[in-house]
Formats: structure tokens, sequence, C-alpha cells
């Protein structure tokens, strides 16, 4: 009979310990590819479908699973932050709007790609002038280089400057373009530039001057002897009263009148003696009555020579009037002048004929048409005004000597031309220029003539056809980019032609 000692029974129990760990070693071997494999189909199939992945699973570990090339989430679902002008503009909102044509701004959400991070200034004129500088198809021809910051300053070959910049490439294609401008798209977004159209419209600026009614003088009339006469009698008419062509005024007498009127009666037919009443300024209508009764009258008529409004009254019953004195003055208030003082700087603008509106303060709400009628040709030297005759028909008769007149020259062309925005225009003095947009970054400076100007636009004589697309902001910019560029040019080209003689040189050392 055997027997079990303490040396047996830890023999069983070390062989049982071993066969264990060999069982758990074999199952683990096994299982372990399986776990692993399963793991990466999972994370596979949640890549795929965008599932989530835990926020405390490290960058390494989820690149792993979705893939180094994967692309964030769509933020379609995000909050909005702003919205942005669709066609890129500077022109941002806080809730949904519209532009003036009826489109939608673009909304912009959380998570987007909008870069607002400061970054160096190499890096930004590199991104900036990607597009400018990189040939199509990389078929151009580089002719030389110039410096990144626009100084005068160009090589053959690419170099950097004192901060580390690139040098940029100018371009055959760019050369032969004479004096078009090329800006990249993103600097031309980021300038603010417009463009209108120029078209045919009329272009009229109205010169507001003040003015002051006044009497025709060609319709101003005086009553007056030629010779000594002594007043008889004057009819009831007084200042302000208003006569009809032939109404009597005043009777005088005149021993020279008389002794004509007895020569006449004396000797019929005698044509000196009529002459020479009618040379005392005695109308026919008497002459002709004192040869029908064959009587000297002891006062002869005076009658008013139009219709009109009595001016002046100065005819007394007994007083003696001298030959030329005034006894009535009559004016014809039918047609009025307006007087009106125009500025010299606008005096270029206004012409004969052009129309006028003319509103005098006691006549509130109503206005007056008329027409330029003459230009004085003198000017003030201690106003520097023209002085410009308007001439206004008065049927009614409510326009009065010396009233005060708003007077509104409309000015310009009557027939619609060729204008553009003042703000089109680039006035240096010596020449004008306008900036036409060719498109696709593409700005053409032309010298233009000027004509005139008026509500915000200006006439284009020569320079600009209708229909052709002006930049209205940033055109300084684009001038000055211009003015560049013919500087680089004019450098340029010495420089290109010298090198044959500079190498000819240097390989005779």
């Amino acid at each position: 009979m055997d027997q079990t000692t303490p040396i047996h029974l830890a023999r069983q129990r070390d062989r049982a310990h071993r066969g264990g760990h060999a069982k758990a070693w074999v199952a683990g071997l096994v299982l372990l590819p399986l776990a692993v494999g399963g793991g990466a189909l999972a994370g596979l199939r949640a890549g795929e479908a965008g599932w989530p992945l835990p926020t405390w699973l490290p960058p390494s570990v989820s690149g792993l699973l979705v893939g180094r090339d994967a692309k964030p989430a769509a933020a379609a679902d995000a909050p909005v932050l702003y919205y942005r002008d669709p066609d890129g503009k500077a022109a941002y909102a806080p809730a949904p709007a519209r532009t003036p044509d009826g489109r939608d701004y673009l909304p912009v959400h959380v998570g987007e790609d909008f870069d607002f991070e400061p970054r160096p200034a190499a890096a930004k004129a590199v991104e900036a002038n990607a597009a400018y500088a990189a040939p199509p198809g990389g078929t151009r021809k580089v002719l030389y280089y110039r410096n990144p910051m626009g100084l005068p300053d160009t090589s053959p070959v690419p170099k950097k400057d004192s901060m580390g910049m690139d040098y940029l490439p100018v371009y055959e294609g760019e050369a032969e373009d004479g004096n078009i401008v090329k800006i990249s798209p993103g600097k031309v977004q980021r300038t603010g530039v417009r463009s209108e159209r120029a078209e045919r419209r009329v272009v009229s600026r109205a010169v507001r001057v003040p003015g002051t009614v006044t009497l025709d003088e060609r319709r101003v009339t005086v009553v007056a002897t030629r010779s000594d006469a002594y007043v008889d009698h004057v009819e009831n008419v007084t200042t302000g009263d208003r006569v009809r062509k032939g109404q009597a005024l005043v009777h005088v007498y005149s021993p020279e009148i008389n002794a004509a009127a007895a020569q006449l009666i004396a000797n019929p037919g005698f044509d000196g003696s009529r002459r020479r009443l009618q040379n005392l300024n005695v109308s026919e209508a008497v002459i002709d009555e004192m040869e029908r009764t064959r009587k000297v009258p002891m006062a002869i008529t005076w009658s008013s020579p139009r219709d009109g409004v009595v001016l002046e009254r100065n005819a007394i019953e007994g007083m003696k009037a001298s030959a030329g004195d005034t006894l009535f003055r009559i004016g014809d208030i039918s047609t009025m002048w307006v007087l009106a003082d125009v500025p010299e700087y606008d005096l270029g603008n206004v012409k004969v004929g052009q129309p006028v509106s003319v509103r005098v303060r006691s006549l509130p709400g109503r206005s007056f048409g008329g027409k330029v009628g003459l230009i004085y040709p003198q000017v003030n030297t201690q106003t520097r005004t023209t002085r410009v005759r308007i001439e206004l028909p008065n049927p009614d008769g409510v326009l009065l000597p010396d009233m005060y007149a708003d007077v509104e020259i409309g000015t310009g062309a009557a027939k619609p031309v060729v204008a553009v925005p003042n703000d089109a225009v680039i006035d240096t003095g010596a020449r004008q220029v306008v900036l036409v947009d060719k498109g696709e970054g593409r700005f053409e400076p032309r010298e233009v003539k000027l004509g005139a100007r008026g509500e915000g636009y200006t006439e284009i004589r020569e320079g600009v056809q209708a229909g052709e697309q002006v930049v209205t902001a940033a055109n300084f910019l684009i001038d000055a980019e211009s003015n560049l560029k013919a500087a680089l040019q004019s450098m340029a080209a010495p420089k290109s032609a010298a090198e044959p003689q500079a190498q000819a040189t240097e390989a005779t050392r």
C-alpha cells in the first residue's frame, strides 16, 4: 500500500500548476488575434459610418482609426457664427440678410475653415500672388524678377530681398499687355475694388443763385414835351395805375406848338408846318383834328404810348415843364427780367438758351419758367460773379420790379452722353484717368477728356465707350500699381539690353 508523503503532495501540485499555465497560454494565443481583428473591423465600420469617436482617445489613436486623410464632419448642423456676402465682398451680417439684387447671404458655421490667425507678411504675399505669379501650364518665359515690396529693383535671376522674401517673376505675356495691370483676385477682394458700367445719360447740374426782378429796359417809355410848356390839366392817373395805349394822361399849353399849328391852318397842304408839329412830338390824331376843324386848340392832349403801369408821375396842374422834363414814366410788365449773379467757377456751364426756373418769396409754391437771354460780358471784381439775364413772361402781372428771386439754371447737355460716376475719375491736375475693368483682375488705365459734371456723374467725351466697366472704388491703389509697373518696365528694358554687352565684357577678362 502506497503511502502519500508531503513531498509527493508538493510534486503533484507543481505538475497541476504547470499544466494550467500551458492551457492559459494556448488560449491567449488563440483569442488575442481574434480580439484585435474584431476591434479593427469595428473601428473601420465606425469610421465609414461617421460615428463620433470618444473624446478621451488621443489624436494619434483617432487618426489610426479613421485614417490620416479623413476630414472633419460637415458643419451644417453646427451653430451659425455670422452671414457673409455671396460674392466674397467685405460685407457681413449677424442675422440672415440679402444683397441689393435679392440673393441670400451665406451662413458661416462653427468649425468651418476660416483662418483669422495672423500670419507672416511673406506667407501672405506668396499666397496673394500665387495665381498672379504661376504661369498657366508652365509654358511662359520669365523675363525678370521684381522686388516683392514694390521697390524699383529688378533681377534677371531668382533672388531674395533683405527680409528673405522671394522676388516675384514677371512673365513674357505680362510685359506684352502694354499698360494693363494684373492683380490677384485675393488682392482685388481685400482692397474693395468695385466697378460700374459706363452708360449714356443726361448729365445736368442745377446752378442755384440769387436774382432780382427788374423791368425790361426795352418796354419803358417816358412821356415828355420837346418844348417849354405849361401843364393845364392832369387826368386821374397816379403811380401804379395800369393804362392802355392811347389813354389821355395830361393836357399842356405850349406857345411853340400853337405857333406851328397856326401856320398849318394858314397854309393848308404845306408839308413844312406838319413836319414841324411832328418834330414837337404832337400825335398824328391831334394834327388830323387841327386840319379837319381848322382851329388851333388851347391845350394839346398827351396820351400813353403803350399799355403798362405808371411807374412815375411828375406832372402837376399849373406847373411849367421845360423841354425834356419827364411828366410820366410808363413800363410794360407783360415780360420781366431777372438779373442773377452767377459765380465765376460756374460761368462755363451756363449757356444762352438754357432753361431756368425762378421762384419768388412772395409767391411760395409757384415757379416761373424762362430761358437765359444774355450773359453780361463783365465780371464783378468785388464778388467775382457775372450777371446773367433771364426773360420771364408775366401775363397776370404778379411779378413786380425789385422782387427777390431764387434762380435755378439747368446746365449741361440736353441729349444723353457717355458718363461715369465722379469717383471713377482720377484727376492729377495735368491729366484725367479712368481705370477700365477688363475682368479676371485685369485693369487698363485710360486717359480721358471730361465734359460736364452733375448729379454724381461726369461726361466722358473721349477715352471710354458706353458699356465698359470702370473702377469706382480703390482706383487710386490700382493707379499706383500701374505707375509702378511702368517704372519697372522702363528700368528693366535698358538692363535687358545691356546684359549681352556685360557678358561679353566678362568673357574678355
